[in-house]
């Protein structure tokens, strides 16, 4: 054999292992194939884009559904609802039971953007994958749809009722905890008081603090324990009953507990997050 055709073959055969160690670094889970340029898993949810019926939030001119936290509740719990277990029965106090998984996601996941990480504008990870992460080497990292599912799959684990919530640029978690009075506000959704944000992609983010221009807002949300079609929710947030130092002000909003039709809101959510892409995420 000659030795150009050796080195050749050589080469061939480090471009092969250098794509494969690639993608396998930008994708860890096995299943993944890509269709148009976007990447789907097994359950044929596109990994790369939040919008259209098969995207991961399954975001439409009507509404949305966070299709990727259910790949991770009912017959397809795994790792990321027995860390929720778990963390419920070592905490009895659903108060401390709350801040524990806040802080085991908060802590466990650096923030760190799709395009940095993957290569790619967008890549959402399901919840098993992201805790999979964590408990292999202590530390993950992901962005704002990331933690979100997460902190979803660990609460509803634990017994919490919670919510996805959606807004321009951005997505979070609202938990219906009344009793906690070191939030900064609590919010009013559907009609029902008591739920507290939680924000999970600042390293010094407490459970509770909500970002100022959040407060106040008309916003999407979509409870988990709930199989129902999203609409739009006026939010209301109330001063807390003991305020912490430097409390957000809270103001009541018009047409409290009252469900708006969805379309003319979510529309300019579409629009907007076609421009912001998920870019802006608040870290404190």
């Amino acid at each position: 054999m000659s030795s150009i055709r050796v080195v050749l073959i050589l080469i061939v055969v480090l471009l092969v292992a250098v794509a494969t160690a690639s993608y396998a670094s930008a994708f860890p889970s096995e299943g993944f194939y890509e269709r148009d340029s976007h990447v789907f898993d097994d359950w044929a949810i596109c990994r790369t884009r939040a919008f259209g019926e098969d995207g991961f939030y399954q975001i439409t001119e009507t509404g949305f559904r966070p299709a990727i936290v259910f790949q991770s509740l009912d017959e397809n719990t795994d790792l990321a609802y027995s860390l929720g277990e778990q963390i419920a029965t070592e905490y009895s106090d659903p108060l401390l039971r709350a801040e524990a998984i806040f802080h085991f996601v908060r802590d466990g996941v650096r923030y760190r953007s799709d395009i940095a990480r993957t290569g790619r504008e967008e890549f959402a990870q399901n919840a098993d994958e992201l805790a999979t992460a964590i408990v292999g080497d202590e530390i993950s990292y992901g962005d704002c749809e990331d933690v979100t599912v997460l902190l979803a799959v660990m609460y509803r684990a634990a017994g919490f009722r919670c919510a996805v919530v959606l807004v321009p640029g951005h997505t979070a978690l609202l938990v219906h905890l009344p009793d906690y009075r070191k939030a900064t506000a609590f919010f009013e959704l559907d009609g029902e008081p008591g739920w507290i944000w939680a924000e999970a992609t600042g390293r010094n983010n407490p459970l509770g603090w909500a970002p100022k221009q959040y407060i106040n807002a008309r916003i999407a949300a979509y409870e988990i324990s709930t199989e129902v079609p999203a609409y739009q929710i006026p939010i209301e947030a109330t001063a807390p009953l003991t305020p912490p130092p430097d409390p957000v002000t809270a103001v009541s909003v018009a047409g409290r507990g009252v469900a708006y039709r969805p379309y003319s809101f979510l529309g300019v959510i579409g629009f907007l997050w076609v421009l912001s892409l998920f870019r802006r995420r608040p870290r404190r």
